[in-house]
C-alpha cells in the first residue's frame, strides 16, 4: 500500500494551492518544457526533486529538497553527491552546502542514453545515508525525453498543491495508513485526582492565633520538607497560654535537673537511699520529656508549622490571624507525582474489562492525546459490582504527572479492549470534518495532494478506522 495521508495541516494551503495550481497551468500554456517528479525516502530523510528531462549531452538541472524525517523539517547542513548512474558510465557532482535552506541545485550532464538510477548520498558530518531512484530514462532526443516526461505527469483534478518550503514552515507530517488488529474501543470519559498517599494534611499541635509568615506562599505554591507554612502564636491568650506552659515545663526540666544531680551526687556519698535517688531520675527523665517535646514543636512564643513532604499546597482551611486548635486542618499538600483518574463504564462492557491492556487519555483543554505507555501509567483496577449509588462500573488508572493534567479535571478516555479484526487506520489528526463528512489529503507527490472523501468507523483516541475511500 503506497498512499501516503498528510496530517497537521492548516487549511490554508487550501487557497495556496489554488493560486500556485494556477500560475502552474499558465506556465504549462507558455510552452514550459515538462518536469520530472522524483520522490525517494529512508528512514532518515525525505527527498522532492524537480528536474529537466535527461538527454544525453545536455546540462539538466534537479532541483532537490531534502527533508529530515521524522519531523519533515528543511535540511539546512551537510554535503550531497548526486550520482547518474548508467550501465557502467556514471557522472556526479557534489554540493558542500544547500543552495537554499532545505534546497540543493545539481547540474548533470548524461553521456549515455538508456535506463539507469540516481543516487543521493548524503554526509551530515556524522554519517553517511543514502536514497536511491531506480528505473531513471536517459534519452538521446530532446522531443522523446519531453514526450516521456510529460506522460509522467499527475492529473491535477481535485488536487492542492503545497510546496515544500510552505510545509517546512508549518507542523506537518504525512505518514503511510496503518492495516492490522483494531480491538473493541470502550469511550468514557475520567476525573482526574490524586491519590489518598500522596496527600498530606497539616494540623495544628496547639491553640494560638495563626499567622502567615510568607506572603508568597500561596495555594499551587511549591514547597519544601521542613518549610515554615505557619507560625502558631499564643503567647497572648489569657487561658490556655503556650507561652506559660513552655515557661513551666522549662522550668520544671531545669529544677528536676538540679534536684537529680544534687541527689546522685550525695548517694555517692551514701548520704541518700537509692530509692530517692530513683524518685529524683524519674522526676528529670518525665520533665525532660515534656520539655524536649515542647522545644521540638515549639518555641516560648509559639509553633512554627512546618511542611512534612516536599509538593505544592492544594488548599489553605484558615485565615490570617484565624483562632485555631489543637488538631484543627489547616492546610493539604500534595506530592503530585502521580495522578489517579477514576471513569466509570456501562455494565455492558463488564465482559470486555478483564481485556483491557491499553488506554488513550486526550486531553479536552488542549485537545492533545497520549497513550498510557507514554505517561508511564497502569491501570489499577476494576469494579467487580456495582451499588446503590451508581448503577456503573468504577475503572481506576495511574498515570505519570507530566503537567498537562490538573486534578479535578475531566478527559476523554478510550479503553482499549482485547483484539479484534485487521482493520484500516488514519491517524485522527489527518482527518478533515466538515458538516458531518470526512475527507483525508492523499499525496499524489510530496507538493501535491488529493482531497478524499473517506467513510469512518470506530476510533481510538488515536487512530480512526477508515471503512471506504482509502
Amino acid at each position: 500500500m503506497n498512499t501516503r495521508f498528510i496530517i497537521n495541516l492548516l487549511f490554508v494551503l487550501c487557497i495556496i494551492g489554488c493560486n500556485k495550481k494556477e500560475n502552474e497551468n499558465k506556465e504549462a500554456h507558455s510552452g514550459e518544457r515538462p518536469k520530472l517528479k522524483i520522490t525517494a525516502y529512508n528512514t532518515d530523510y525525505e527527498l522532492f526533486a524537480e528536474a529537466d528531462p535527461l538527454v544525453v549531452g545536455d546540462n539538466c538541472n534537479v532541483l532537490s529538497h531534502f527533508s529530515l524525517l521524522p519531523a519533515f523539517r528543511a535540511l539546512d547542513s551537510g554535503s550531497i553527491t548526486i550520482r547518474l548512474i548508467t550501465g557502467d558510465h556514471e557522472v556526479a557532482e557534489t554540493l558542500e552546502k544547500p543552495t537554499r535552506k532545505g534546497i540543493f541545485s545539481f547540474n548533470l550532464k548524461p553521456q549515455i542514453a538508456g535506463s539507469g538510477r540516481i543516487v543521493f548520498d548524503i554526509n551530515n558530518g556524522q554519517a553517511v545515508s543514502q536514497l536511491i531512484v531506480p528505473d531513471i530514462m536517459v534519452f538521446s532526443d530532446k522531443v522523446k525525453a519531453d514526450e516521456h516526461a510529460g506522460k509522467l505527469l499527475p492529473s491535477m483534478t481535485n488536487t492542492i498543491v503545497f510546496t515544500k518550503e510552505q510545509s517546512w514552515k508549518i507542523n506537518f507530517a504525512t505518514s503511510m495508513p496503518d492495516y492490522g488488529p483494531f480491538g473493541q474501543v470502550i469511550k468514557t470519559t475520567a476525573q482526574v485526582g490524586n491519590f489518598k498517599n500522596e496527600e498530606t494534611v497539616i494540623s495544628a499541635k496547639t491553640n494560638g492565633i495563626l499567622v502567615y509568615p510568607d506572603a508568597e506562599c500561596l495555594e499551587g505554591s511549591s514547597v519544601n520538607a521542613g518549610k515554615t507554612i505557619f507560625f502558631i502564636r499564643g503567647s497572648d491568650l489569657s487561658d490556655n497560654n503556650l507561652k506559660v506552659k513552655y515557661e513551666e515545663a522549662r522550668n520544671n526540666f531545669n529544677l528536676a535537673k538540679a534536684e537529680y544531680e544534687r541527689k546522685k551526687l550525695l548517694a555517692s556519698e551514701k548520704i541518700v537511699s537509692g530509692k530517692e535517688l530513683m524518685q529524683a531520675m524519674t522526676v528529670f527523665e518525665n520533665s525532660s520529656a515534656v520539655y524536649n517535646n515542647l522545644s521540638r514543636n515549639f518555641t516560648s512564643d509559639g509553633q512554627n508549622v512546618t511542611s512534612p513532604v516536599f509538593g505544592y499546597i492544594k488548599q489553605f482551611y484558615v485565615s490570617n490571624g484565624q483562632y485555631v486548635e489543637a488538631g484543627q486542618k489547616l492546610a493539604t499538600v500534595i506530592k503530585n507525582e502521580n495522578l489517579l483518574l477514576q471513569a466509570d463504564v456501562q455494565q455492558k462492557y463488564a465482559p470486555l474489562l478483564n481485556t483491557v491492556q491499553s488506554a488513550v487519555i486526550r486531553s479536552v483543554n488542549n485537545n492533545r492525546s497520549y497513550t498510557l505507555e507514554e505517561l508511564k501509567g497502569k491501570i489499577i483496577s476494576y469494579g467487580k459490582c456495582t451499588n446503590s449509588d451508581n448503577y456503573l462500573i468504577p475503572v481506576n488508572l495511574q498515570v505519570e504527572n507530566n503537567g498537562a493534567f490538573i486534578p479535578g479535571s475531566i478527559l476523554d478516555l478510550f479503553l482499549h479492549a482485547g483484539t479484534g479484526n485487521d482493520e484500516l487506520t488514519v491517524p485522527n489528526t489527518a482527518l478533515l470534518e466538515e458538516q458531518g463528512n470526512y475527507s483525508i489529503l492523499v499525496q499524489i507527490n510530496p507538493e501535491l495532494f488529493e482531497r478524499r472523501e473517506v467513510f469512518v468507523g470506530a476510533t481510538d483516541g488515536l487512530n480512526t478506522v477508515i471503512t471506504k475511500g482509502l
